[in-house]
């Protein structure tokens, strides 16, 4: 499904000018409103970034799972 949107010149010639030569306007503007596919993340953490990132989301959900298995213990008990 597509919309029709009305722009103005101006608002058009800076959109244009954000434009890839591959790129259709509504990927610019998906792009420029904040959506990012997974793609465009590839390869901006250093392998050693990744990992690490990788460890402190593991950690992360260690400690959670944690802290509900010791709530979950606390509601038996009452």
């Amino acid at each position: 499904m597509s919309k029709n949107v009305r722009l103005s010149e101006d608002a058009y010639e800076r959109l244009a000018a954000h434009k890839g030569e591959d790129e259709t306007f509504s990927e610019v503007v998906l792009r420029l409103a904040g959506e990012r596919s997974l793609l465009e993340l590839a390869g901006i953490l250093s392998d050693e970034e990744a990992d690490a990132l990788r460890d402190a989301v593991d950690e992360r959900r260690e400690r959670r799972h944690d802290e509900l298995e010791e709530l979950a213990d606390e509601m038996g008990d009452a």
